[in-house]
């Protein structure tokens, strides 16, 4: 099932944790340990504990990290996008900016909390903020 190799520390006892598939999770939103449980309860309200295996999920510190990313990526993808649509199309300019502001609302808050759930699950995964402390 999973696949973990223990680490002898002189102070704990922790284990590897896949990256990967700990961020595959995180972007389905569910539990970065089960990956069944639900990791959000609300739009970006992180839960305390996994309802299905009881992990304990109030470590996280993802503070700022996921809207910069969101704003990161947003950016990357509309910047470029409203300059290829404004020189081949030359659409009046109260269409584009209502097309490119829904356009980048919907993909931020589509972003955002997959990108929180990313980044839990890496911190998990990387036995950071106290994820790795033995129970």
């Amino acid at each position: 099932m999973k696949d973990t190799q223990m680490v002898q520390d002189p102070h704990q006892v922790t284990e590897e944790r896949p990256v990967w598939p700990a961020l595959r999770r995180g972007w389905r939103r569910k539990c970065p340990n089960c990956g069944s449980g639900p990791l959000l309860k609300g739009y970006l309200k992180v839960r305390d504990h996994c309802p299905v295996c009881r992990e304990e999920l109030h470590h996280h510190r993802a503070d700022d990290g996921p809207a910069y990313l969101t704003i990161l990526i947003v950016g990357h993808l509309m910047a470029p996008s409203l300059l290829m649509v404004f020189t081949a199309f030359q659409p009046e300019p109260l269409v584009l900016f209502t097309c490119f502001a829904i356009g980048t609302v919907a993909l931020s808050l589509y972003l955002l909390p997959r990108l929180k759930g990313a980044l839990v699950g890496f911190q998990w995964a990387r036995l950071m903020h106290g994820f790795g402390k033995s129970r």
